[in-house]
């Protein structure tokens, strides 16, 4: 070895793979000892990276492995293995702002032709473990409620930290990317609205109505009863605060409720970021409570995340930390429960890079306030949370993650014959609030 260089480093298991796998980008790693190895071809690929349209190339990215076993945990369990190791500071990235580096690193692994995954072997035993989970007992209503509150009841105000004025934890919809957070989840409100078609004095059930910005936009802009659902305790505490704050107490009621034990029939339901939670076993029983819910002529609207391929299954990492009993669907798993429930599809939009855009603002803003987020659960919190938050990002942006809108109805005549009102009901509502500046104001407060 000559002067100046380095032994490579340390990397059973982990080495071969990565020499595979990275082709585009380059990707070194800096072992516990001081030995360095490199992977990739040495130049920056052309590949989008951060932008709605075709971005930068992927990044050379400097990491630190800090336990001498790592990389063998990260062969065997790559997702679960680097978040766990980056919440506790056993892999770190180089570069003056680790945080924005952390995007670059995760766009690198998650913009390669192949994804890095475990040995064939560690992902049949995870996948079945997985199913026969769900297929025992799935989400049922205890599992549920203790699920969404390992997420939902931290406190509003550290949702506060980086979500827009109008508290929509959900994909936003960018007309094409120059817009801000505000506008875009705007947006995303008038053209669920849209797809409602909503008329004064119907009835509309939000189905996981988190902290009720939706519901307070669609009972002041289209003056419609609203009943908003939740499992959580502190989302319901703070949509109600707001519903008589708005002064609108008396047009929406919000409860602590399973939807399966929603009684009633309602003229319009919405479910926005709620699917992803129900779980695969619990699809049919989902729908077939849309379908006993919804009325003779009326129209719902699901809005939830989805894989545009039917390979994938629950990650380990975000199952464990961020959203427990979570399930991320194919359409081919989530169409033939609606078909059993009798409803028809009427509409069924794709949501590419939305969601991509909309998670580098949180990621962005969470960073601006990332001390108040420490001062109030800790440093670990806040490594779990921009890890989630990056690497979230960067699979929309490259990996098989979409969002799907599916409008469904029980009668084929329920909705218009051409998508042409959607746009229409937008640039109407666009047109409302461009004149009264008050409605504006209202649907950020």
């Amino acid at each position: 070895m000559h002067a100046g260089q380095h032994k490579p480093a340390f990397l059973p298991l982990l080495g071969p793979a990565l020499r595979r796998i990275v082709t585009r980008g380059r990707l070194t790693i800096v072992d516990w000892r001081g030995g360095v190895s490199h992977f990739g071809a040495g130049h920056l690929a052309d590949a989008p990276a951060y932008g709605l349209a075709d971005g930068p190339a992927l990044p050379a990215i400097t990491i630190r492995f800090h336990e001498k076993w790592l990389p063998v945990k990260i062969a065997l369990s790559p997702g679960l293995a680097t978040g766990e190791a980056y919440m506790r500071g056993a892999l770190t990235i180089d570069g003056a702002d680790e945080r924005g580096d952390l995007r670059g690193f995760l766009s690198l692994v998650t913009g390669q032709p192949k994804p890095i995954r475990e040995p064939r072997w560690v992902w049949m035993i995870n996948q079945i473990v997985q199913r026969l989970v769900w297929l025992v007992g799935g989400n049922n209503r205890a599992r549920a409620a203790r699920n969404v509150a390992h997420h939902y009841d931290l406190t509003s105000d550290f949702y506060r930290l980086f979500l827009d004025a109008q508290m929509q934890y959900s994909c936003a919809y960018f007309r094409d990317g120059s817009e801000t957070l505000e506008q875009a989840q705007t947006d995303k409100i008038r053209h669920i609205a849209a797809k409602l078609c909503l008329a004064p004095g119907q009835s509309v059930l939000d189905i996981g109505c988190g902290w009720g910005g939706l519901a307070l936009a669609l009972s002041r802009e289209h003056h419609v009863r609203v009943t908003g659902v939740t499992l959580s305790q502190e989302q319901l505490v703070s949509a109600q605060a707001r519903a008589q704050a708005a002064r609108l107490d008396d047009q929406i009621t919000f409860a602590r409720q399973d939807y399966r034990d929603v009684a009633g029939q309602f003229d319009r339901i919405v479910s926005v970021g709620m699917l992803e939670h129900v779980g695969f076993a619990q699809f049919e029983t989902y729908f077939a409570h849309v379908a006993r819910m919804l009325a003779p002529e009326g129209v719902a609207l699901i809005h939830a995340i989805g894989r545009s391929d039917n390979k994938g299954g629950p990650d380990p990492w975000t199952q464990r930390y961020i959203f427990p009993g979570g399930y991320i669907p194919a359409l081919s798993e989530v169409l033939p429960a609606i078909e059993r429930s009798g409803l028809i599809i009427t509409d069924i939009e794709i949501l590419r890079l939305h969601y991509a855009e909309t998670l580098r603002h949180w990621f962005a803003r969470f960073t601006e306030n990332r001390a108040a987020a420490q001062g109030m659960y800790g440093e670990t919190f806040c490594r779990m949370w921009e890890f989630y938050l990056a690497a979230a990002e960067m699979s929309f942006r490259h990996r098989p993650l979409i969002v799907f809108q599916i409008q469904l109805a029980h009668a084929k005549r329920t909705v218009p014959l051409t998508r042409d009102y959607i746009a229409a009901a937008e640039n109407s509502a666009s047109e409302l609030a461009a004149d009264c500046p008050l409605i504006a104001g209202a649907m950020n407060s």
